[in-house]
């Protein structure tokens, strides 16, 4: 298949769920996917996946959502930048994520100034039109936006700009879904991995960690068929007792993901430890500037410190991370906590798992 509208034909759609029922029917317990993107949870609920699968085929979000995952002291630290007068440039959906008392949009209330980028070149042509003043991108996400995040240091180098640095909160894939497979409260039994990521990462990096954990994995793509694809192969090296890593986005993904962007990013960046909100810190998941490219980091130009903030806790966004409850398993869930009063970060971010349960109404038993 070759055109979008092929990956919504309700017909093949049907014929896919009845051989997954098939393959449903010959397991001897239930099977628990965990799908790790925000795109993909947004996807299974907005196309009623979940639902349409038999009652032994569970699908668990995971941590896949880059606003989800920010540390609350991460907010912090981005306010305390406005307070001392310094611009945060910032997509728009950080702008309701929850720090430890505020957030960017209750400073942006109170008379602070944050600006709103529709791409990190945003950031540059602010800098470039207000040299006096400090700008700071906000550089959050997986390996999918790091590159873009990062060419906002690579056009200041470029441009002699002296007044734009990034705030970085990077996030690799491959550390979590260690993380989550060594939890002895999770049982896992296979990942449909991230589209996005694995396009940069590329379907070999899976390989080691579907050996090491037995824990079969496919990368789909976003289309309700894509993912039937990804459940059913699945399900067949389950049946098979095998655990390989399978590619069914390749349309997108090659083996190797894209080499060049990967250069690109480990020029600036080195691996670091990371805190991930709900979760804790999990070694080498994140991504720091290098020591040589340090001017352009803000947590060190304007010395403030990125600590783990607190957070409400009666929020359960990191059980729902962790896949461990339903967004509707929440005691918050559609009462206190609503997009237009959110709590927690997964309800703020438009891929977040309880803005999708909210958005799409469905509750799951």
């Amino acid at each position: 298949m070759k055109y979008v509208d092929e990956f919504r034909n309700s017909d093949v759609a049907a014929a896919m769920l009845c051989e997954i029922a098939k393959l449903a029917a010959a397991l001897d317990k239930p099977v628990n996917i965990m799908e790790v993107c925000g795109s993909h949870t947004m996807a299974i609920a907005r196309h009623g996946i979940r639902e349409a699968l038999p009652a032994n085929i569970n699908l668990i979000s995971g941590p896949g959502c880059p606003v989800c995952v920010t540390e609350a002291g991460y907010i912090d630290a981005a306010v305390e930048l406005g307070k001392q007068g310094v611009v945060p440039a910032t997509f728009g959906d950080m702008l309701n994520v929850p720090g430890s008392k505020s957030s960017l949009a209750k400073f942006r209330a109170e008379g602070g100034r944050v600006e709103i980028c529709y791409s990190p070149d945003s950031a540059v042509e602010l800098a470039e039109k207000a040299p006096n003043t400090q700008i700071v991108f906000l550089a959050v996400g997986f390996e999918t936006t790091v590159g873009p995040a990062v060419s906002v240091i690579d056009s200041s180098i470029n441009k002699n700009l002296g007044n734009l640095s990034i705030l970085t909160a990077f996030k690799q894939i491959m550390p979590a879904l260690e993380a989550l497979s060594s939890d002895p409260e999770i049982r896992i039994d296979s990942f449909l991995c991230p589209a996005h990521v694995s396009a940069i990462i590329g379907a070999d990096a899976y390989k080691p960690f579907a050996e090491k954990y037995r824990i079969p994995c496919v990368i789909a793509g976003f289309e309700p068929l894509d993912i039937l694809y990804g459940i059913i192969g699945i399900l067949k090296q389950i049946q098979a007792g095998t655990a390989t890593v399978e590619n069914q986005y390749s349309r997108v993904v090659k083996a190797e993901g894209n080499v060049r962007a990967r250069s690109f990013i480990n020029t600036y960046l080195e691996t670091a430890d990371a805190w991930w909100r709900g979760i804790g810190i999990i070694p080498q998941s994140g991504l720091s500037l290098r020591q040589e490219f340090e001017n352009y980091d803000a947590a060190v130009r304007f010395d403030v410190k990125i600590q783990r903030g607190d957070q409400d806790k009666r929020c359960q966004c990191g059980n729902v991370l962790k896949g461990k409850i339903r967004p509707d398993q929440c005691g918050m869930f559609a009462n206190v906590c609503t997009p237009e009063n959110p709590v927690g970060p997964c309800m703020v971010s438009s891929e977040g798992t309880c803005a999708a349960y909210f958005k799409y109404g469905r509750v799951i038993g």
